[in-house]
């Protein structure tokens, strides 16, 4: 039964605020500002309260089972996080407050910034991209600003795998740059080959993601890095599946010169509706003067009698400019830097540890139901393939609607395209093996019911309430508020 809109249930004279006397003369309003009638609900506020709540109940969110949404790492964000960006002195701060006045914010981004160079082992970092696209952005910005300022002015291809983050190319792209693209081996690994091949004195970089969307290691990623060194390009590592590598590999020691965090990702921050979002970016000593500002400096040490030192916004030398209005999104720095401190070193090595142990765990379980397209171990996550032999009219899509039924939120589908019928699972570090259990008998479950009743798959979900969307029509004929429900949308029992 379809839940009755906010605007169904209104009736005439129904308060669900009363505001307070007027304590202040009252004053006209310009005619412009003024309009006849205003076309809102009026409803109680138990009645708003209820529908809201009825409504959020009705969303899947990681508070309420597990989402292995491969490449996203949506893991579950601490509770302490979240208290510690709302004390009042974080949360209450304007963000043009002087420098003077904001010395305890300015010491948490700059540890922030310390940690994160120091787990990736990039000598510098700044905090203001609001995204990881924005970070990514900033990369090729400065890898691109490196180039002019040799007079370099041939330089206008960057290199990316077939196996990269969808961002990427289009990154190269709003770069000014012609994204090259590179395939991938029988191994799932860049073709040294073709790499070799394209490396020329017009390649001003390459961007690759570690590990790769396939949620394989590239085994040569050394000898990746020398081909595009050699021919005086630079690495720009994707860091959005940094949650594989943290206290066990840092890419700044690999040679990469420049790479993105994702802090949604790896540390713990919230992924929002379109934001908030931070893509924090680690560079060299090379690229350090082109960060993007302001960053956080010590401008004045501590004398004898200060505990602390005097920290200030710099803008670096050759910056490519500032991205964000004021200096990032605070509240997600806030959120890192207590998961980093809470956790410790050897505490963010467990992270990536447990993430890949519950990524290969499920990929074990599976493999001899579904096709594993590079039977390796993989990182944090990894592909299989949502189609079986014999079966011809089942597809991922079918597979991930029926897993709804089962109470999963289904995995990435269709990513990375190089994979037929891809299914790209990530179920990060923070599920346990009980969780893992289900999700894996589940899966075996819609195998067996593929081969007994494709139907079931091919209808599914059952037990929700709206049953299977024309997806293409309903992102193009948004239904934001209805009373009859569209034919494409029909609601399930």
């Amino acid at each position: 039964m379809t839940q009755p809109t906010i605007y169904e249930i209104s009736a005439n004279e129904r308060v669900g605020v009363r505001l307070p006397a007027v304590d202040v003369p009252e004053a006209s309003l310009p005619k412009d500002l003024l309009r006849d009638d205003l076309d809102l609900p009026e409803v109680s506020e138990l009645q708003v309260i209820r529908h809201f709540t009825n409504l959020s109940q009705k969303n899947y969110a990681i508070d309420k089972g597990f989402y292995p949404l491969g490449s996203c790492t949506m893991k579950y964000n601490p509770r302490l996080n979240e208290d510690v960006a709302r004390l009042p002195g974080f949360a209450h701060l304007h963000p043009l407050t002087d420098e003077e006045g904001a010395q305890g914010a300015l010491a948490l981004m700059y540890q922030l910034q310390g940690w994160l160079a120091e787990i990736s082992g990039f000598d510098k970092v700044s905090l203001v991209p609001a995204a990881g696209a924005q970070g990514e952005f900033a990369g090729i910005l400065m890898i691109r600003k490196y180039h002019e300022d040799r007079g370099d002015s041939k330089r206008t291809k960057i290199l990316v795998p077939n196996s990269a983050h969808g961002t990427n190319p289009a990154t190269v792209t709003m770069a000014g740059y012609q994204s090259v693209e590179l395939p991938s081996d029988e191994h799932g690994d860049v073709d040294l080959d073709a790499l070799r091949a394209a490396c020329d004195d017009t390649v001003a970089g390459m961007m690759i993601t570690v590990p790769n969307t396939l949620g394989l290691f590239e085994g040569h990623i050394l000898d990746v890095i020398k081909a595009v060194h050699d021919c005086g390009g630079l690495m720009y590592m994707d860091g959005a599946n940094m949650n594989a590598l943290m206290g066990v590999v840092k890419p700044g020691e690999l040679g990469f010169d420049v790479m993105h965090y994702n802090l949604h990702k790896t540390f713990s921050t919230p992924h929002g509706g379109g934001g908030p979002g931070s893509g924090a970016v680690g560079v060299n000593e090379k690229l350090a003067p082109y960060l993007p500002g302001p960053v956080v400096e010590i401008v004045e040490e501590p004398t004898e009698d200060e505990e602390a030192p005097l920290y200030g916004l710099r803008m670096p030398e050759k910056s490519i400019g500032q991205l964000k209005a004021f200096y990032g999104n605070f509240g997600m720095h806030n959120r890192a830097y207590t998961y980093i401190r809470i956790h410790g070193a050897e505490g963010i090595k467990d992270i990536s540890r447990h993430a890949v142990l519950n990524a290969n765990y499920i990929r074990a379980k599976l493999k001899d139901t579904y096709t594993i397209p590079y039977p390796r171990i993989c990182g944090h996550e990894f592909v299989l393939e949502g189609h079986f032999e014999g079966v011809d009219d089942v597809h991922a899509l079918d597979i991930s609607k029926r897993l709804m039924d089962y109470n999963f939120h289904p995995p990435t589908n269709y990513f990375p395209l190089i994979v037929p019928e891809a299914l790209l699972i990530e179920p990060t570090e923070t599920e346990d093996k009980a969780t893992l259990d289900s999700f894996i008998d589940a899966m075996k479950k819609i195998a067996q019911e593929a081969h007994d009743d494709p139907d079931l798959l091919k209808t599914a979900p059952h037990n929700l309430p709206v049953s299977r969307l024309d997806e293409v029509r309903a992102a193009k004929q948004l239904v934001l508020c209805c009373i009859e429900i569209p034919s494409w949308a029909e609601a399930g029992d």
